[in-house]
């Protein structure tokens, strides 16, 4: 008789093997979701997916809301109920876009795939909080809030500039070495062992662990409008991004909110240069002028270089 444990089969959050940056920012953009986004690069089979996945369950109990490619608009802000419509019976029905802000996070697989216009509605609602729709009869307006996290395979295509500065953060996948790649297969054997023990105490310890990070997320939540933001971090950002020439204004901005929610994750009463300094490529690295034009997204020994001495004591 199986004793296989019931739900999705998705490796705990706990236990996804390296990533780290990619947790970082999802976890950034959960204490603060006006950071209004996380875009992940890099190229298929290195668990951006997986993470996300277990990032909804560990943070929301559930697994996100996924958006198919070929999503048409009605399934994204909502229509009518065509069976109720063919009976005479004029029913709006809901969107993914409402039942994002029910389960708490939307998830673009190959975002850069899907119709510009598409990922545009998205961005828009994601980033003010509203889905107005005016069209066939229907004229709404509702309040929605919830997390988005894109990904996307660069060699698959690229996303316009304009629609690419709207994720609030961008990250890209690391690729393991040879010992990561060895805890990772360690680890997947583990857990697919594990998942048809009844009280496994593997799962049992990495369930624990996805609570205390889970609470973590909760506390800093909680506290990070308490957080000071003194005005020399507010100088230094506006100079990072002038030095690595970053296009427009929101990369400075988003850095600054990401930089207070990393503060509060680790309990810190206010923001400091080292904050800022490991949240500025995940705040700039796609909204300096060679990622503008689609040429990389990778955050390069220059980069850091003309940020040095800015951060120099």
């Amino acid at each position: 008789m199986s004793g296989a444990v019931p739900g999705p089969r998705i490796l705990p959050y706990s236990r996804v093997v390296a990533q780290d940056e990619l947790k970082l920012a999802l976890e950034l953009h959960h204490v603060v979701p006006r950071i209004g986004g996380v875009l992940m690069a890099g190229p298929r089979g290195t668990a951006k997916s997986t993470l996300v996945r277990a990032f909804a369950l560990m943070a929301h109990g559930e697994l996100p809301v996924t958006l198919p490619i070929n999503a048409t608009d009605d399934r994204v802000v909502g229509g009518w109920d065509l069976d109720a419509l063919i009976r005479g019976e004029p029913r709006p029905q809901p969107g993914l876009l409402e039942d994002a802000a029910d389960k708490g996070l939307l998830y673009v697989d190959e975002v850069n795939l899907l119709d510009d216009h598409l990922v545009d509605i998205i961005l828009d609602v994601a980033a003010t909080g509203v889905l107005s729709v005016q069209r066939e009869g229907l004229d709404t307006a509702k309040y929605l809030s919830f997390g988005l996290v894109g990904t996307m395979n660069p060699e698959e295509g690229g996303l316009r500039p304009q629609l690419l500065d709207r994720f609030g953060l961008m990250v890209t996948a690391e690729t393991l070495d040879a010992t990561e790649r060895h805890r990772l297969l360690r680890t997947v054997l583990d857990f697919e062992q594990e998942l048809g023990r009844e009280d496994s105490a593997w799962l049992s310890a990495a369930r624990r662990d996805d609570a205390r990070t889970r609470d973590r997320l909760t506390a800093a939540r909680r506290r990070v409008r308490d957080v000071d933001v003194p005005d020399q971090i507010l100088e230094l950002c506006a100079r990072a991004a002038e030095r690595t020439e970053a296009v427009g204004q929101r990369g400075e901005i988003v850095a600054v909110l990401a930089a207070r929610a990393l503060a509060a994750l680790e309990d810190a009463d206010r923001v400091t240069p080292g904050h800022l300094r490991r949240i500025l490529p995940m705040a700039l690295r796609h909204r300096r002028p060679e990622a503008v034009h689609g040429d990389t997204f990778d955050w390069e020994p220059d980069d850091e270089a003309r940020l040095q001495d800015l951060f120099e004591v």
